[in-house]
């Protein structure tokens, strides 16, 4: 059975390296280690057994998309015609680069859409000619958020 597959329970110096990280990503071990009293190994260690659980996937650069002429957020409630088209929808929106995240969801939607364009005719070409072309989506309602206020992480270890 590989590690990713067991139980990974993480103790109070695994929570506190992700709470660094989760601020972070850039901090060395070297730095983690100091701020927690713990050698730079030890860090290497933990965040190496950390990523083999799956307990940390990745470390990703957040970026100021409008900086780059992204302008439009928008979230897409997609009703599916059938729940079980879920996987395969699925899919087919993964190859669309605007969208950043998709979700499986309870409620109205089969599934929530973030995309991310340039601007509403931008938008509008994703929705009309690539998202509802899709089989099994059988329509679509959009929200284009007006402001971001809050963007963070989880902390797993609220001090």
């Amino acid at each position: 059975m590989g590690a990713s597959k067991k139980k990974f329970t993480p103790d109070e110096t695994d929570l506190k390296i992700l709470s660094i990280l989760m601020k972070d990503a850039k901090k060395t071990y070297a730095e983690i280690g100091k701020d927690l009293f713990i050698s730079a190994g030890t860090v290497h260690v933990r965040i190496k057994k950390m990523m083999e659980y799956n307990v940390i996937l990745n470390a990703q650069l957040q970026i100021n998309h409008a900086k780059l002429g992204f302008d439009i957020t928008a979230f897409l409630g997609v009703y599916l015609e059938k729940s079980r088209m879920y996987e395969k929808v699925a899919e087919e929106l993964a190859e669309v680069d605007e969208i950043v995240e998709v979700h499986y969801t309870t409620g109205v939607y089969g599934m929530f859409v973030k995309v991310i364009c340039r601007d509403t005719e931008h938008l509008r070409d994703i929705i009309s000619y690539k998202v509802q072309q899709i089989e099994g989506i059988q329509r679509t309602e959009t929200f284009i958020s007006l402001h971001n206020t809050l963007l963070r992480p989880l902390d797993v270890h609220p001090e």
